[in-house]
């Protein structure tokens, strides 16, 4: 089993940067296409930003965020700049065996156990 463990959440003010980190445990992180979900209290767990061997970033976050894995470290990053209020949430990393880079929550089989992010003046 493939557990992911995110960090690098914390409380900052509009237009602040925070880098995302998510770390796999195991030898299969090569293999997983991995993605960055977020919640909002009361909210749907929503599509951000996903790599496999291309990338792809929610309209809502394109041009502000970037998606960057190292294998060699079993890590994927979310580079997080000119951040929003509306960007507050808790982060999720998910890991999607054999994905091809999917945007649906349902597709991935793995999760991390999230990390806060807070945007607020």
């Amino acid at each position: 089993q493939v557990q992911l463990v995110e960090s690098g959440g914390g409380l900052v003010q509009p237009g602040d940067s925070l880098r995302l980190s998510c770390t796999a445990s195991g030898r299969t992180f090569s293999s997983l296409a991995m993605g960055w979900f977020r919640q909002a209290p009361g909210k749907e767990r929503d599509f951000v930003a996903v790599i496999n061997g291309g990338i792809t970033y929610a309209d809502s976050v394109k041009g502000r965020f970037t998606i960057s894995r190292d294998n060699g470290k079993n890590t994927v990053f979310l580079q997080m700049n000119s951040l929003k209020p509306e960007d507050t949430a808790v982060y999720y990393c998910a890991g999607d065996i054999g994905g091809w880079g999917a945007k649906t929550r349902t597709e991935y089989e793995y999760w991390g156990q999230g990390t806060q992010v807070t945007v607020s003046s």
